[in-house]
């Protein structure tokens, strides 16, 4: 008995030991970190806590708030998993209203949109834009249908119309990664734009190509050629006006004959059903109301949340997981903008930003979280009017981990530095959180916010990397 109090008491004592040596050296590390010349101006916190206590192992300003950048994903993952569950799908309804006969429908083909982010993507076989439009024009055929009198309803009236969310800027909401999300989104809300430059700095960039060709927008460029080796510095900028003309800012390096950027499409609806229609007058599936350009469509408040009797189809979307997995491995705003919408359609049956962020921060006090540890105003950390500390960020961690789905959100974190961590980007912002296992098998949860440094990311990345090894 006395042999095993005596080991007990060693083995406590060397535990403490060696927290507090990472403890101090992660002190003696974090000091000096401050102090590098990219730090001037900066703020910064770092909260680490060891994962199987929940003790800190090391707290610098973990109560104050920063921007998060897309290390805010972690929130919006986690709450999905808990408010919606791992196998939650989207639903698109196909069907039409109207008396049937003769292969003809006296009124209109509809389709009812619930916000699916994944529609049109081409990150799934099944999400692909060729195997859902074959799917609903087989549905239509199979029903024996040739021929709608009138056009087409979009039952999106269930989801706000304003589809970029406040506090994006405007740099940003014309490039691929600040497309806005609605009741119906189509290839991601993303089209390509093909450039090709001079072969000397400052020749005109000229827009070669765009992808795909159910985009009918006018682009402007104003882009430059510049040194080779500089890297995509184009940005798309959306007029304020009108969304029928598109600018292109920056620059791309010389000698490029078909350099590829990706922008946001302002008005999925519309590429979706050009698509769509074009695909059903090949099939000889025809509509009585017609412009000179354009089949049209109407919102239907009527269609909120209904299933109208003459259902044909219904489109399922990848489970929650497998949307998770790439929201956090590709770091897509789309996919976060679109669940934080889909918390406030499913708990209050009309999808918006501003409910989908009340009912994120309500989820959190709930479970014991200072809701104002979370002043968030998005679903992907995109904006920087977004405020979170690290140490909301390592509960909602740590909590993960007590979840069944917990490997799922565990497996769709990225691996950077030779750990399972969410990073986050934005200008003059850096962030780290995620988790490690140490090789003497202690376990960390940690969250490392970086705000207003200066100088190179990749230098400062370099810099935070050397601090978080000392949890190796």
């Amino acid at each position: 008995m006395r042999f095993s109090i005596l080991s007990i008491c060693i083995s406590i004592l060397s535990f403490s030991a060696s927290a507090q040596t990472v403890t101090q050296k992660l002190q003696k590390a974090f000091t000096a970190f401050e102090k590098d010349t990219q730090l001037s101006h900066a703020i910064s916190s770092l909260y680490v806590i060891d994962a199987k206590t929940g003790q800190a192992v090391y707290d610098k300003n973990s109560q104050v708030g920063l921007a998060p950048a897309s290390t805010q994903k972690i929130i919006t993952s986690v709450t999905a998993f808990e408010l919606l569950g791992k196998g939650y799908k989207y639903k698109t309804e196909l069907g039409y209203y109207g008396k049937f006969e003769n292969g003809s429908v006296d009124g209109n083909l509809f389709l009812i949109a619930e916000g699916d982010p994944t529609f049109g993507s081409w990150r799934w076989e099944a999400t692909k834009p060729e195997n859902i439009i074959e799917n609903f024009k087989v549905a239509i055929k199979n029903n024996k249908i040739k021929y709608f009198s009138n056009y087409i309803d979009l039952g999106v009236a269930h989801f706000v119309d304003q589809n970029i969310p406040d506090g994006w800027i405007w740099q940003d909401i014309g490039n691929y990664y600040g497309a806005g999300v609605g009741a119906l989104n189509w290839r991601e809300n993303q089209f390509d734009i093909i450039l090709s430059s001079g072969s000397k700095i400052g020749d005109s960039v000229k827009v070669a190509s765009i992808f795909p060709k159910s985009i009918h927008y006018s682009i402007f460029s104003e882009a430059k050629a510049a040194a080779k080796g500089s890297g995509d510095n184009a940005y798309v900028y959306l007029p304020l006006e009108s969304f029928e003309t598109l600018n292109i800012k920056g620059t791309i390096p010389v000698q490029e004959n078909s350099f590829k950027i990706s922008a946001t499409i302002p008005n999925p609806r519309e590429v979706f059903l050009t698509e769509l229609v074009n695909s059903l007058a090949q099939a000889k599936i025809d509509f009585g109301y017609k412009d000179e350009n354009f089949v049209g469509y109407s919102l239907k408040t009527e269609l909120k949340r209904k299933k109208p009797s003459n259902s044909i189809y219904t489109h399922y979307s990848p489970s929650l997981d497998s949307i998770i997995y790439w929201f956090n491995k590709k770091s897509i705003n789309l996919y976060g903008e679109a669940l934080i919408k889909t918390f406030a359609y499913e708990k209050q049956g009309y999808g918006s930003t501003d409910s989908g962020v009340s009912i994120v921060k309500k989820f959190w006090e709930e479970k014991k979280l200072d809701k104002n540890e979370l002043n968030i105003v998005d679903g992907s950390g995109l904006s920087p009017l977004n405020r979170v500390t690290t140490h909301a960020q390592v509960e909602i961690l740590k909590y993960a981990k007590t979840k069944e789905w917990f490997p799922s959100f565990f497996n769709s974190l990225p691996e950077y530095n030779g750990m399972k961590i969410k990073s986050g980007t934005i200008r003059n912002v850096k962030g780290f959180c995620g988790y490690h296992t140490a090789k003497n098998g202690k376990d960390y949860i940690f969250s490392f916010l970086v705000n207003n440094y200066n100088g190179s990311a990749s230098g400062l990345v370099n810099k935070m990397y050397k601090v978080l090894d000392l949890l190796k």
